[in-house]
Order: structure tokens, then sequence, then C-alpha cells
């Protein structure tokens, strides 16, 4: 296939549209079902590029949920204790879990309202377990490098039969120069092609130099996710998977901010009293995501208004006080936390330490860079300076 005529671009007003390989050559991907539409094919294309750097650097499958050219989440293989099961809302009658089906599930189940229409990327081929996951989520679309027949006509049942199913050469090298136009201006540049691995780790800047493994494999993974991230973007990973992305914001601590508290209401969720909310029979996916949000969140007041948690409770739920919340949050430990440029100050390590954050890799080169380093010190957390910005436009 040379092109494909896309139905509009970005917004319905903007005809034509279509995707083509500039020098007239073939397309690497192939549409097995559906119409993918223009933001489509940038979160597919972007995503594709996360996972199966992911996979390079990991030898792990892994998988993305992409919203708006950002990934809400994004995983490697590690298997899904049975709380996390949980919380993703994983149906226990699909039985044992393939590793891509963990890497989706935790890629999809972070940053659950996020992730709510999401086009998905996966670094393998597409597997039943997986397509049975993905069956019952809200979704646009899928890429990936293939797919097993049963699979396949799983994920062809959805939406009606219209939901895009992208497959991609995965032996496609894109050209080493790359090119974009704006307001009718060409630019040009190098491809981001720097390696992510954990050499970018050596160069450990404070007094606790204890960085093991797990944790190296963690910090990898946000620097990836991260490659692929609107800029301004920081991105929290625990076992794996991201937990938390902060993407698009002018201010960095902004970032840190809003990664921090997806990564705080992951952690939430996996408290008692969130596992034990009395939902009645019946209420969706969705609508049970939205009603942990605000439970979770300092929306617990809209819950009681005109008696709304009637409609997905069989019993008002008890309050989760900010103490109680503050004392579980404490006992999330270990996160790993990267940063697509240097902090400019050390409030991003003091609201990243509310997160339970030990280890952090930064470009380096801030001004303040001792400022940093001595407030990452005051926490006793261990960080990188890998001399490697990812801003990604």
């Amino acid at each position: 296939m040379k092109e494909f005529q896309l139905k509009y671009g970005c917004n319905p007003n903007q005809k034509p549209a279509r995707i083509f390989m500039a020098d007239g050559s073939d397309l690497p991907v192939q549409i097995l079902n559906g119409r993918p539409g223009y933001i489509n094919f940038l979160d597919a294309l972007n995503g594709w590029q996360l996972v199966s750097q992911l996979k390079a650097a990991t030898g792990m499958p892994a998988a993305a949920s992409f919203k708006h050219v950002s990934p809400a989440g994004a995983a490697i293989g590690r298997p899904l204790t049975d709380v996390l099961k949980k919380i993703y809302w994983v149906d226990p009658a699909i039985g044992e879990l393939s590793p891509l089906a963990c890497a989706y599930a935790r890629a999809r189940g972070a940053d659950r309202m996020s992730s709510f229409g999401d086009f998905i990327s996966l670094s393998d081929v597409c597997d039943v377990p997986t397509a049975m996951l993905i069956k019952h989520e809200v979704s646009d679309g899928i890429i990936a490098p293939g797919y097993e027949p049963e699979a396949l006509e799983i994920l062809k049942s959805k939406k009606k039969g219209n939901y895009n199913i992208i497959q991609i050469d995965p032996s496609y090298v894109p050209a080493a120069l790359e090119r974009k136009q704006v307001f009718g201006v060409t630019f040009e540049q190098g491809r981001n092609d720097a390696p992510i691995n954990a050499d970018l780790l050596k160069n450990i800047v404070t007094k606790n130099k204890d960085l093991p493994d797990d944790a190296k494999e963690d910090l990898i993974v946000s620097l990836i996710a991260l490659k692929f991230t609107q800029s301004n973007s920081v991105c929290y990973v625990k076992d794996g998977q991201c937990i938390g992305v902060g993407a698009g914001q002018q201010s960095r601590i902004h970032c840190t901010r809003l990664a921090g508290n997806k990564a705080d209401n992951w952690w939430l969720r996996q408290n008692e009293k969130v596992l034990n909310l009395p939902f009645k029979e019946g209420v969706g996916r969705a609508d049970r995501d939205n009603a942990i949000d605000l439970y979770i969140g300092d929306e617990y007041e809209d819950l009681l208004a005109d008696g709304a948690w009637q409609r997905v409770f069989t019993e008002k739920p008890a309050v989760f006080t900010k103490e109680e919340k503050r004392a579980w949050l404490d006992k999330n430990t270990n996160v790993a936390l990267g940063s697509d440029a240097f902090f400019p100050f050390g409030d991003n390590i003091e609201r990243a330490a509310k997160s339970g954050v030990r280890y952090v890799a930064q470009p380096g080169g801030s001004i303040r860079d001792d400022q940093v380093i001595e407030t990452c010190d005051k926490h006793n957390m261990v960080m990188c300076f890998t001399g490697l910005r990812l801003f990604h436009h």
C-alpha cells in the first residue's frame, strides 16, 4: 500500500488527509480492520516505537496505552499480583495470562481514566489472552507486529466490527532524517535514535550509590516512555510499569505533581477500603473507575451530593480520610522517576518523595544541580545524571 486516505486530519474540518511515504515506497503498515484516523496513526506509530524499544532494552514483551500522542501507561510483562488483577478488572475466566497480556493489563490499568478510549501498542504478536483483555476495554484500536488468528477474530468483533487493527512490519527502519511541516515551513532533524540502556545510569551523583538491577530496569522503562511523551514530561515507574505520567506541561514541577498524583491514585486503589467498595451488580468498568477516582480524591463529597453514591454503591462507603490516605501512601516505596530534562529546583524532588520515589534519572545540567542533589541526599535517594535530554514534540 503506497498511501492511505484518512477521513480527516486532527479535526473534521481538516481535509484532505492521508498518510504516505515521501519516497514513494510502500507503507510499513497494513490495515487489517477498521479505518484508523490521523490521531490514531500518530498514537500507533509513537506507541510502536516505545514498545519495540522497551522489548529491545529489557528482553520482555511490552505494551503501551496511548492517548493524544502520549502514553497513559506503558509496561513490560512482569507477572501480576492478585491485587493488581483486581484493580485492573482482569476477568478470572480468561485464565493464565501470557507475559504480553500482563504487560497490556499493566499499561491499561495504571491510569484507567486516561486510558479510556486508548490506542494500544504491542511489541509482540497479539495472543488470545491479550485479545481477551482488550475485548472488555473501551479502545480505539491496536498496532502490533502480528496477530494469532483467534486473537484477530476477537479483536474484529469490537466496536460492531469497526475496531481499528494495524499490523506493522517489525523490520521497518525509518530514514535517519525526519521532516514535518508547521505553517508551511518544513522542519528537518536527525531521528532520535539514542539508545536507552544501563550505560546511561552509571553517573550516580548522590551519596547513596545503591542502584539494584530491578531499579535500573524501572529507570530504563521511565526514560523510554519519556522519549515518546509530549514534553515537558516526568514519569514514575514501579515493578516495570509506568504508574504516573505527566505530559505536556510548561512547568516541570507541574509535571512532577501531575504524574505524582496519578502514581498516588494507582497506589490508593490497592487499599482495602477501595478494594472492598460495595459496587452494585452490573455497574460498568468506566463508572466504577470514575467512582473510585472521586472516592480516593478530594471529591468525596460529590459522591454524597444528591445521593450520587446510590447509583453505583449498595451502601454509602466509609470516608477515606486524609490521614488514612497519607499513612497508606507512606507504604509505597522504591519508586523510580525519570525526567526528560533537568530538574531546575529541589521542589520536584520534595514532591517525588511524597510518592515513594527512591531512584531518579535525569539529564542534569541545571545551575541548581547542587541544590537538587542535596535534596535527594536529604531523602536518601539515588540519582543518576544521564546527560541525555529526551524532549519530544
